[in-house]
């Protein structure tokens, strides 16, 4: 799990530029809610603090979960991107299409935790914009 927030650090976040700045990821989930975000999230927290980042102090992780409504997903990845979040990242396929269509500006980070999650999915990798960006953890699995 902390090779997610590994992934996280090499991310072009101007927070790393300016240390003074805290930076903001955005992420959405099909399933969890605000109660309970889920593993992913605290491994991406994990995976930072290993790399040297505060959470709060240098990163925070605003967290919207569709509560498995997929309907809502379009509607949380919009809240986030009016929010001027610096990164999207989401594990949920629903989600990476929503942000591909909402912002050709703010990086998506896709954590495909499959290859098989992407058959028969209209996410094209090799058409991908300048924003799209994956990462594969196939352990576990």
């Amino acid at each position: 799990m902390s090779l997610l927030g590994g992934a996280a650090a090499a991310w072009p976040i101007a927070a790393q530029a300016q240390p003074t700045r805290v930076a903001r990821i955005g992420y959405v989930s099909g399933t969890g809610s605000a109660a309970d975000p889920g593993p992913f999230v605290e491994a991406l927290q994990q995976g930072m603090r290993e790399h040297g980042y505060v959470d709060g102090m240098d990163f925070i992780v605003e967290y919207r979960g569709a509560e498995g409504r997929q309907a809502r997903v379009p509607e949380l990845v919009a809240e986030l991107v009016q929010a001027k979040v610096d990164v999207l990242v989401t594990p949920f396929p629903i989600a990476i299409r929503a942000a591909k269509q909402a912002t050709d500006t703010i990086p998506i980070v896709m954590v495909i935790l499959s290859i098989r999650l992407l058959a028969g999915s209209s996410i094209a990798l090799r058409n991908r914009g300048e924003t799209l960006r994956g990462f594969l953890c196939s352990r576990g699995i």
